[in-house]
């Protein structure tokens, strides 16, 4: 039974950064001004629904502090407070200890102290909302004189409020009266209870509903069980463990919101009974006169004074006040028309209804991720499996067990599982938003934020490992990116950065990239921190590209000082190590004055892709088909030498550059081979458009399952992983993006090739 309980508490912990990811983005759309009602009800159940779930499992302190959260959000949602940037202000950090909550909850991270925040929560819904500005103090009015007298008739003593007034701008006299009608509506010192009336439907039980969990929830609001109906329970032996049979009766204090009340009902079971009331107090009940509850009023401007002759009110003002006349005084009467009491019809839900909202909910199903990767494997196995028997049988055979056919359905199994595993890149995205409103405080920048892709669909477990680099290369774009406004406008920019952030797939790669119209990279700057920090030597000569990229050398940074943003040389560092752990790279495009572009170049999926196996050097590699165009065996003289190491080669009247592989991986033996025995194949590139790749053979097509260089070896820029073969040899696999790219790697290995 315990093992029962703690997977349904991680599947609510599930639902927990689901939530949290929507109050996010609903609380950072509020603070770029969508204020709408369906943005604002997103937030609302979203805190509603982790406070639930809180309360089932009973961590107290979520539960005590997503309520209070929520309460504020309620009167939000319900108009009585406005959202203005101050209240959302309020609810960013309140939302911030949230998240710190549900990890506390989750045993990751101590209880945080939200003491201040539950306070300004608290401040926010008895001022209804937040002063955006201190207003201007008034001068201090005199002291009003104040009559008091005995009334002869031994009613309660009358008290007259008089305001002093200009006798030459005949400004009115405010008199306050106490009602001496013995009729008045009675004001309770504090609102009445509520009586709430719950009885759960037979069939409670037996649809998953747990009443209890309800009746908990109005005590967490401070209710107590006033009775418990116990007509409708039967004998032993009729007793069905599966029927609901108790009823009730909880006081709940008046302080609550009926429609805090109400929501602990959201997910009654069908038939239930549920009454929410005022109770009437004895005094009441015997007297037969309204209560009228004390309503929390905002502040307003003072009424219009109504004029009333002194003369209409002798009775008011024994004495004179003045000996000089007095002109009529205005008095100012607010009647309060009780309102009839309301008594709520009984909730019940519409059954109908609730068993379209079970079919829908039937129709998906949580998973475990771990799960879903070992199902992964198994059809990398099964892939292999078929690999081996393509290289065993023969084409006949191959077409009697119809291992085409198996090939085909083993490739629509793996798209499936792939499908299971994807996930919008958006998932990625949602804190980015946050995170720059934040930066922007704090470096006193204004940046405003571009996003494009977000439906990007990407194995989850690349979304799951590229936050940190995510977050790195915003903090950094914002930090030594964008200009501060002074400099923006000296350079005749608008004084507001923008950064953009995209996501695409083009291929079997995802590109995700941030650009910011900065003022890039300062690469005399850069080259002349990695000297004075032994990064590369005085007298090295590199290129633009080489020395964009030594800003993702360990240790290596330009800022200054160390501050909570940058400084310690630990940012693109991660970047890179990070997206390369997924065998992906980080292009750098910077142009001075213009602004600098990070990209991501990530595997679409971490597990099969259909490749051409070609040999270099006696060793099979595979290359990606997705990236090939054509293959061309080359005539003689097609292929011309245009420098010491580069060529070129002829095709339909355009010149594409050519690179031999054998000479990139250091195959130095068999660099001597000539262009007319050897095969060309020109695959497309994101950076560099058209590239001729020339190696020895093509031995065959083939689905091959990807094993990261990083888990069994480490990352060796070029190769995008390895596999197994269907003869149980290893072959690598090619990344053509870094193979052919500026930055691509020439004479890596010039000893011994890969083996060195």
């Amino acid at each position: 039974m315990s093992d029962d309980l703690d997977d349904i508490q991680a599947i609510f912990f599930e639902e927990c950064a689901e939530g949290l990811a929507t109050a996010e983005a609903g609380l950072s759309a509020m603070a770029d001004g969508d204020v709408s009602a369906g943005v604002i009800a997103g937030v609302f159940r979203a805190v509603h629904s982790i406070k639930g779930g809180a309360g089932a499992f009973g961590h107290a302190a979520l539960t005590a502090f997503s309520h209070r959260f929520e309460n504020v959000l309620d009167e939000v949602r319900a108009g009585r407070i406005a959202p203005t940037p101050g209240v959302t202000r309020v609810m960013l950090t309140a939302f911030d200890v949230l998240a710190d909550h549900v990890a506390a909850a989750q045993g990751t991270s101590p209880l945080p102290a939200d003491a201040a925040v539950a306070a300004a929560l608290d401040q926010v819904l008895a001022d209804r909302g937040v002063a955006e500005a201190a207003p201007v103090p008034a001068a201090p009015a005199p002291a009003p004189v104040a009559v008091v007298e005995d009334d002869p008739f031994g009613f309660e003593p009358v008290t007259a409020s008089v305001e002093p007034f200009d006798p030459f701008g005949f400004e009115p006299v405010t008199v306050t009266l106490d009602l001496l009608d013995d009729a008045r509506p009675v004001v309770a010192d504090a609102p009445l209870p509520w009586t709430v009336t719950f009885v759960p439907s037979d069939a409670a039980l037996a649809n998953g509903g747990e009443p209890m969990l309800i009746v908990r929830e109005l005590e967490m609001l401070g209710g107590t069980i006033t009775g418990v109906d116990l007509s409708r329970l039967p004998s032993l032996r009729d007793l069905e463990p599966e029927h609901a049979y108790l009823g009730w009766t909880i006081s709940v204090p008046g302080t609550v919101e009926e429609s805090a009340i109400g929501e602990c009902f959201d997910f009654v079971a069908p038939e239930s009974i549920v009454d929410i009331v005022r109770e009437i107090s004895s005094d009441m009940a015997s007297t037969g006169v309204p209560v009228v509850p004390p309503v929390a009023v905002a502040p307003v401007p003072a009424p219009v004074p109504v004029p009333v002759a002194l003369a209409e009110v002798p009775t008011l003002i024994a004495t004179p006040i003045a000996a000089a006349p007095v002109p009529p005084m205005p008095v100012a009467v607010a009647p309060v028309a009780p309102p009839p009491p309301v008594r709520p019809a009984p909730v019940r839900v519409d059954e109908a209804e609730v068993q379209r909202t079970h079919e829908v909910a039937a129709q998906t199903i949580r998973v475990d991720l771990t799960k879903l990767d070992m199902l992964l494997n198994l059809v990398g196995e099964l892939v292999i499996r078929g690999s081996i028997l393509a290289d065993r049988l023969s084409p006949k055979d191959q077409e009697r067990v119809e291992l085409p056919q198996l090939s085909r359905l083993t490739r629509e199994i793996q798209d499936t599982v792939m499908s299971l595993r994807a996930q919008p890149i958006k998932q990625a995205f949602s804190r980015v938003p946050r995170m720059l409103r934040d930066l922007s405080a704090e470096t006193g920048k204004q940046v405003t934020l571009e996003t494009t892709g977000e439906t990007t669909e990407v194995d989850k477990g690349v979304i799951e490992k590229i936050g940190d680099p995510l977050t790195h290369m915003i903090r950094n774009a914002v930090d030594h990116g964008i200009e501060s406004p002074e400099k923006r406008l000296a350079a005749g920019k608008p004084a507001q950065g923008t950064i953009k952030l995209s996501a695409e797939q083009k291929g079997a790669r995802i590109f995700v990239r941030v650009a910011d119209d900065g003022g890039g990279i300062d690469r005399a700057r850069v080259r002349a921190k990695a000297v004075e920090k032994g990064i590369v030597a005085p007298d090295a000569v590199l290129t633009d590209e080489e020395i964009d990229q030594l800003i993702c050398a360990p240790g290596f940074s330009t800022a200054e000082t160390i501050s909570n943003i940058s400084g310690r040389g630990v940012g693109m560092d991660v970047v890179r190590s990070n997206v390369e752990a997924l065998g992906g790279r980080v292009e750098i495009a910077s142009t001075p004055g213009k602004g600098t572009t990070f990209t991501m170049v990530l595997p679409l999926t971490l597990a099969i892709l259909e490749g051409m196996i070609v040999r270099l050097a006696g060793q099979r590699f595979v290359l990606p088909l997705a990236n090939v165009i054509e293959t061309v065996q080359p005539e003689p003289g097609q292929v011309r030498p245009t420098t010491t190491t580069g060529e070129v080669i002829e095709l339909r009247g355009n010149y594409l550059p050519v690179r031999r592989l054998t000479r990139t991986f250091g195959f130095a033996d068999n660099d001597a081979r000539t262009p007319e025995e050897s095969l060309v194949i020109i695959v497309e590139s994101e950076t560099a458009g058209h590239v001729g790749l020339m190696v020895d053979t093509i031995d065959d097509r083939r689905e091959v399952v990807i094993k990261s260089l990083d888990q069994n070896l480490h990352p060796i820029r070029g190769l995008g992983g390895a596999t197994i073969l269907g003869d149980g040899s290893i072959a690598l696999i090619l990344d053509i993006e870094a193979l052919v790219g500026p930055s691509a790697p020439l004479n890596r290995y010039p000893q011994k090739g890969l083996a060195a």
